[in-house]
């Protein structure tokens, strides 16, 4: 995690749609960075960027995965809460099973107080509504009742994992909106964000001239013509 994410990129990505980003990402070859299948407790409270810390799953097996495993602090998923710290997001792998839940309210109590500015699980959170009263960004698959422990055994942290198919790794930076959540490799955020901004002005540019009655040729996506017109548009 050498390179720097600094608040004016963290800033810029937090404006920017994932559906911006994830065109800035497709252009530079990247086609799997969207995590797909979940969705926001809260759309009102959806927005965030962070950095991932992340939290591993293999599945449960009855000899281990007790309620008395929950006494010992270094636990991984309660290290893992332990650990999290201020800008990150807990990103959590769990096969994409939501049968089980992968966390509940208590936690995600603790992950808010430590700082940490979202969520994000391809499994099942519980306690719902008290996640949601929280005001903590939180994106997962289905909720879900059920202790993780009945389907999820926690083995390590902050180590390169899946999350609905996206490979994530320490340090990636993620985005979340209303549509959902990707995963912006850390090397190429600055990049990223700096063409995202340049992204959103051009399209609210070709946005007004469509709601004004233009035809899609030409404008969208753009002609020499059209982009003469929006750069003269931002020097004036």
């Amino acid at each position: 995690m050498s390179e720097q994410i600094t608040p004016d990129v963290l800033e810029r990505l937090a404006r920017a749609s994932t559906a911006t980003l994830t065109t800035q990402l497709f252009a530079r070859g990247l086609r799997n960075t969207f995590l797909a299948g979940l969705a926001p407790l809260d759309p009102q409270r959806a927005r965030f960027v962070g950095e991932a810390f992340t939290l591993r799953y293999i599945p449960a097996r009855e000899d281990l995965d007790v309620l008395a495993v929950f006494r010992d602090p270094l636990h991984p998923q309660r290290h893992a809460i332990e650990s999290i710290g201020p800008g990150q997001v807990l990103v959590m792998d769990c096969r994409g099973v939501s049968r089980a839940a992968s966390a509940g309210a208590i936690l995600m109590t603790r992950l808010l107080r430590r700082g940490a500015v979202a969520v994000v699980t391809d499994g099942g959170l519980r306690d719902t509504a008290e996640i949601r009263a929280l005001g903590l960004p939180a994106f997962v698959a289905a909720p879900a009742a059920m202790t993780n422990l009945a389907l999820h055994h926690a083995v390590d942290m902050q180590v390169p994992i899946g999350c609905a198919e996206v490979a994530v790794f320490p340090g990636d930076v993620m985005v979340g909106d209303e549509d959902g959540v990707v995963c912006i490799p850390r090397e190429l955020a600055a990049e990223v964000a700096a063409a995202a901004a340049e992204q959103e002005e051009l399209e609210a540019f070709i946005q007004r001239e469509v709601d004004a009655g233009a035809a899609l040729p030409g404008t969208y996506p753009p002609s020499e013509e059209l982009l003469a017109r929006y750069r003269a548009s931002r020097e004036g």
